[in-house]
C-alpha cells in the first residue's frame, strides 16, 4: 500500500479525563493507559475483589466516595466507579494502513462523516471491536470525539479500537483510495442492496450524521453508495444499527468466500 505523510489533527484535550462505568473502567485498567487513580462509590457490593486485583497489579491508588461525588459529576448509568486517565492519543492515518496486513486480513476501515451523537459514536465502537474493524477515522471538527460519554456508550471497545482524527475526511478518503480500497458510502434511497454487491475487497465504509446523513460532497469522493433495503414506515436506521448490519454482511461474505476457496 501506498503511504504519505497526513497531518494529525486533534481538539485540545485537559491533561487529565475521567472515564466511568464498570467495563470501560476495568478495560482502562487492562490497557495499559496512564490512569491515575481510581474511585469506587462506598455502596457499590459487585467485581470489587476484580477491581481491586487490577488497580493493585498496577499499583493504582484506590478511593472510595459517596454517590454524591457520582452524581454530580457523572451522567445516570456510571454503576459507582470512575477513573481518572490520561487522555488517549489518536493514531496517525498513515498507522492504520499497516494494521491488516500485520494480522494477515483484508483492509476494513470506517470512516464517520460528521456523526455528532457520543452514544451512537460509543455504539459504533462496540460493533467496530466486535466486528475486528482495522480502523476509524473521524474528523476533529464538527463531530464526535473520545469524550467520556462515547467512551462509556462503548463498553470498554474504545481502549481497544485504532482511531485516527484528521482535519479533513474527503482527504482521507482519497488516500484510502490511494492505498487501494474502494470506498462504500451508507445512503438511503440508492439502488445498491449489500446483499446484491461483492463486498470481499479491501474496503472503507463511511458512515453518514444523524439524520443529515453524507455530505454531497462525501458522497461523490464515494466509489459505490449502498442502501439496506427498508419494509417499514420508517426509511432509516440508527447509525449504530446500520453500521452493524453493512460491516457483518461484508464480514458474512468474506467468511462465505474464504470457506468455499
Amino acid at each position: 500500500m501506498k503511504t504519505r505523510k497526513t497531518g494529525q489533527a486533534g481538539k485540545s484535550r485537559s491533561r487529565e479525563e475521567w472515564v466511568y462505568g464498570l467495563n470501560p473502567v476495568l478495560e482502562v485498567l487492562k490497557s495499559g493507559r496512564e490512569v491515575k487513580s481510581v474511585v469506587i462509590s462506598v455502596t457499590r457490593q459487585g467485581r470489587i475483589p476484580e477491581i481491586e486485583r487490577e488497580t493493585s497489579r498496577r499499583g493504582i491508588r484506590l478511593q472510595k466516595a459517596d454517590n454524591l461525588f457520582f452524581d454530580s459529576r457523572f451522567p445516570k448509568g456510571h454503576q459507582g466507579i470512575a477513573a481518572a486517565v490520561a487522555p488517549r492519543e489518536y493514531a496517525d492515518l498513515d498507522s492504520l494502513f499497516s494494521l491488516p496486513s500485520l494480522k494477515g486480513e483484508k483492509p476494513l476501515f470506517l470512516i464517520l462523516d460528521c456523526l455528532e451523537d457520543p452514544r451512537n459514536f460509543g455504539a459504533i465502537l462496540r460493533v467496530a471491536d466486535a466486528a475486528g474493524i482495522h480502523g476509524i477515522v473521524i474528523q476533529a471538527y464538527r463531530s464526535v470525539s473520545l469524550s467520556p460519554e462515547a467512551v462509556k456508550a462503548s463498553a470498554g471497545a474504545a481502549e481497544h479500537m485504532p482511531i485516527a482524527m484528521v482535519p479533513n475526511i474527503k482527504n482521507a478518503i482519497r488516500e484510502m483510495k490511494d492505498n487501494g480500497l474502494t470506498v462504500i458510502g451508507a445512503e438511503a434511497g440508492t439502488d445498491n442492496s449489500p446483499w446484491d454487491l461483492d463486498l470481499d475487497m479491501p474496503l472503507a465504509l463511511v458512515i453518514g450524521s444523524e439524520g443529515r446523513g453524507l455530505r454531497k460532497t462525501v458522497k461523490e469522493d464515494c466509489d459505490i453508495l449502498v442502501s439496506i433495503p427498508m419494509r417499514g414506515m420508517v426509511n432509516s436506521l440508527n447509525a449504530s444499527v446500520a453500521t452493524g448490519v453493512l460491516i457483518f454482511e461484508i464480514m458474512r461474505q468474506r467468511r462465505s468466500n474464504k470457506q468455499n476457496f
